[in-house]
């Protein structure tokens, strides 16, 4: 889903939120929660949009900020060493969309 369908499907009221995936290396992906799960936001070339700060996530998102949003951080070091017995739950914070002062 790049950024225009995103605003047809935001428009037509199926967008529910956003998560915003924190991946190593500080980058961000989009993903737009719809009833049928989750889509990633992708750009004009259809490669998933990666952007670099939570400054550009707002800007990107910006006009959307009335939906609900989530950041969301896995736990690389656990994922890689296995050192739970059972699955870690990703952190998920809430994340206001509204410019900065």
């Amino acid at each position: 889903m790049t950024l225009q369908d995103l605003a047809h499907a935001v428009a037509a009221g199926r967008i529910q939120g956003f998560e915003v995936i924190s991946l190593e290396g500080g980058f961000y992906v989009l993903q737009a929660r719809l009833a049928e799960g989750l889509r990633p936001i992708r750009d004009e070339s259809g490669q998933v949009l990666h952007l670099r700060s939570t400054t550009q996530v707002r800007e990107a998102l910006g006009e959307w900020a009335s939906l609900p949003c989530e950041l969301v951080q896995h736990c690389a070091h656990d994922e890689i060493c296995a050192s739970h017995p059972t699955a870690v739950e990703p952190l998920r914070v809430p994340l206001s969309l509204e410019p900065r002062a």
